[in-house]
């Protein structure tokens, strides 16, 4: 297994390294030259979120290890990695938590039906007969399934509708946060690497949008070979499988994880290797591309010229009989759900400006403002607000066209599309606090203050339908890219590829690492495709009920001190106006914690629906006392005791899923749970007790990160139960 993983991985870093050097010239080019893009209107935050919780509260979790429910207390941080506790006060008394799950590439499931059928199609031979008992149960009638094709499987349920919505909207924004996992402001390391992604699998010919080029560079890595590698462990060791067909499904998701995590370990330490090496070479790659930027552009365009004259008239003669008919129908598919999704956002933007400044005549006043900004400053991370937007992406389908072009699946556009509306939403609100804040330096009345607020918001809406505009349009350029190119390099590969060897004499040696044959080839098939998009998109924004603006609409520096304000210290609103600087919680209430304490709380975007004491409707089997439900002060302060003393037991061998170790039979008492030696995930760090951040997995990590010996930042929070009671931890 070791060897198999080694080799695909040697075969990809080649393909990485070639491209490298390929993503450093054009980022260098383009820092010369620039694009002339449209210069945005709205402002956006140099970090967002900071110190907020998304999400916390509790719920029911499926331990695979003793087959039984647990109620945990769980958050989302900003940074979207699932933390699980053993209990809130677990959380309180700083112990560490159980797990911090990353949600890269899994699938949130809302029945036990769409999971038995995702198992049995990985699994073919085992669907049990009808009528006996599933691979697993659930309590209540509100599931929630995190589902992998090749790492470990989590299952969590609620005990009402509403709870289930909430944790799945939540949940939703995890997995589409943690899928985006290259950073926006890599221009060298992450084209190079989705360029690497694609050269190497059109080189297994598999072209096409690929549905699991998401997380971060290691995960997507991971996916990779386990893709290549999936099939043919599955051909060797699921006929090895004894027993039960619920219980051969079982071992083959364990084992399947077992390896997902050794791959994952292998993949990470390779690829951080080759990504030093590279970062070493760079330096001295850069130098050569400045001494010769004219000659190795001069070169790059003699070899484009060179295969644009061999292959054009093939791939003009494709475009226009197998795609410049269809760029119509896949624009109007693409642009329909999307305009409606973001002039979804326009609205929820202007009904949550208007609803405060209702609130600020009718009620509190500029007294109660910094209680409303804080709300409205999170907004855009807001799952549940965010929703009535992102759902309509859902309805987005090809029909037939998704066949035809071998689209595997839709979601990757989906996403991408409500990432925009997000920040979209994120870059409208930020502008109105800002605009705000200045206008408050002004030291208005409470009339004149909602007479700027009414005007601010349709000054922002303004700027907000030009920048929506644009960035809609980039974005159905790039889809259409993504679903036709591969199309049309499949088509054309029988004709073409087999003489692009015969222009590589044409790259001089010094320039070998900059300009590659196969990249070129690429550029000229694109080009002959883009005028097609280009006139499309142009004549689609000219129909009103898209909301485009046309490309003659430029808007120059309608504020040209706007960008000065952003520059400024973020700002804080409970600091500056709230009653008690606690940022949204209940101002009557004295704070006994001194200002520092409270400037490093952090705010909860969401409030808890669930009671911690809620209980299931029954257990599956009589066990010991939960330490998460002590009976009585006594066994609570015992439990406290023995967490705060507890230590990581020794390793009791490889865990096959990555699941943590059987709890301790006593009452009250839990052993930390311990990865697997193999585990490609790191421990929490054990020195930092304070401040505010928590663990934070989701930038680098896969699957479950179970906690080792050592502390947890203490984060605060403000939530409401379900009878809407702010309670303060």
């Amino acid at each position: 297994m070791p060897e198999k993983t080694g080799k695909i991985l040697t075969e990809f870093l080649r393909f990485y390294e070639d491209q490298y050097g390929v993503a450093l010239f054009n980022s260098m080019r383009h820092e010369i030259e620039g694009t002339g893009l449209p210069q945005a209107q709205l402002l956006w935050r140099k970090v967002p979120l900071e110190e907020r919780i998304i999400f916390s509260g509790n719920l029911f979790q499926y331990q695979e290890e003793n087959k039984k429910w647990r109620n945990r207390f769980s958050l989302v941080p900003h940074n979207y990695g699932l933390v699980l506790y053993e209990n809130k006060v677990a959380y309180e008394r700083q112990i560490p938590p159980r797990a911090v799950i990353n949600s890269a590439g899994y699938k949130i499931l809302t029945s036990l039906d769409q999971y038995l059928e995702l198992v049995g199609n990985s699994l073919p031979a085992t669907t049990p007969k009808s009528g006996s008992a599933p691979i697993l149960k659930c309590p209540t009638q509100f599931p929630l399934i995190l589902w992998h094709p090749s790492a470990r499987h989590y299952y969590f349920c609620m005990m009402t509708e509403a709870e289930q919505d909430k944790w799945q909207a939540v949940l939703q924004d995890c997995v589409r946060h943690c899928n985006n996992g290259i950073p926006e402001d890599s221009k060298v390391e992450g084209p190079a690497f989705t360029d690497a992604i694609r050269m190497y699998r059109q080189s297994k010919e598999l072209y096409g949008t690929w549905e699991m080029l998401c997380g971060n560079e290691v995960q997507i890595l991971s996916n990779l070979v386990m893709e290549e590698l999936g099939p043919e462990l599955k051909a060797e060791l699921v006929p090895r499988l004894k027993g039960k067909p619920q219980e051969r499904q079982r071992q083959w998701i364990q084992i399947s994880d077992a390896v997902y995590r050794m791959v994952y370990e292998q993949a990470k330490a390779r690829f951080e290797a080759v990504l030093s090496k590279l970062q070493l070479a760079r330096p001295a790659m850069e130098a050569v591309i400045r001494t010769d930027m004219d000659q190795i552009i001069t070169s790059k365009e003699h070899l484009a010229s060179k295969i644009r004259a061999s292959i054009l008239p093939k791939a003009e003669v494709c475009v226009r009989n197998h795609v410049q008919p269809y760029i119509p129908s896949i624009l109007d598919a693409l642009m329909v759900p999307t305009s409606q999704g973001f002039t979804e956002v326009r609205d929820v933007f202007f009904k949550e400006v208007t609803d405060m400044n209702l609130n600020v005549i009718n009620e509190g006043g500029i007294d109660k403002l910094g209680e409303y900004m804080e709300k409205l400053s999170q907004l855009a991370y807001h799952p549940l607000k965010m929703h009535s937007c992102y759902e309509k992406m859902e309805p987005l389908r090809l029909d037939g066209l998704q066949q035809r072009f071998d689209v595997s699946s839709m979601s990757v556009f989906k996403q991408r599309a409500q990432i925009h509306m997000r920040e979209q939403m994120d870059n409208a609100v930020y502008t109105f606090e800002t605009l705000l804040h200045q206008e408050l330096g002004k030291g208005p009345t409470k009339e004149e203050l909602c007479k700027s607020i009414q005007r601010i918001l349709e000054r922002v809406l303004k700027k907000y339908d030009y920048d929506s505009s644009t960035v809609r349009k980039r974005f159905f350029r790039e889809a259409l890219l993504q679903i036709t190119i591969p199309f049309l390099l499949k088509k054309l590969a029988p004709t073409c590829k087999s003489e692009l060897s015969r222009f590589q004499e044409l790259i001089f040696e010094d320039f070998a690492r900059f300009i590659l044959v196969e990249n070129t080839y690429e550029e000229v098939v694109l080009q002959t495709v883009m005028k097609d998009i280009l006139q499309a998109v142009k004549e689609a924004a000219v129909q009103r009920k898209h909301n485009l603006y046309r490309d003659s609409v430029v808007m120059h520096n309608s504020d040209p001190n706007l960008h000065l304000l952003a520059e400024g210290a973020p700002i804080d609103w409970g600091e500056e106006y709230g009653d008690s600087g606690g940022g949204g919680g209940d101002p009557g209430v004295q704070e006994a914690a001194p200002v520092s304490e409270k400037r490093r709380r952090a705010k909860q975007v969401v409030s808890v629906v669930q009671d911690e004491d809620a209980g299931l409707p029954f257990e599956p089997a009589p066990g010991p006392p939960s330490p998460s439900s002590p009976d009585s002060v006594t066994e609570l302060r015992g439990l406290l005791a023995g967490d705060l003393r507890a230590e990581s037991p020794p390793l009791a061998g490889p865990l096959l899923n990555g699941a943590p170790v059987q709890e301790s039979p006593q009452p009250g008492l839990a052993p930390e749970a311990t990865s697997p030696p193999a585990s490609p995930l790191r421990q929490l760090p054990s020195e930092k007790l304070v401040g505010p951040e928590p663990p934070k997995p989701s930038d680098q990590e896969t699957g479950e990160q179970v906690s080792g010996p050592g502390g947890r930042p203490p984060i605060h929070t403000t939530t409401e139960d379900s009878a809407g009671v702010q309670t303060e931890f």
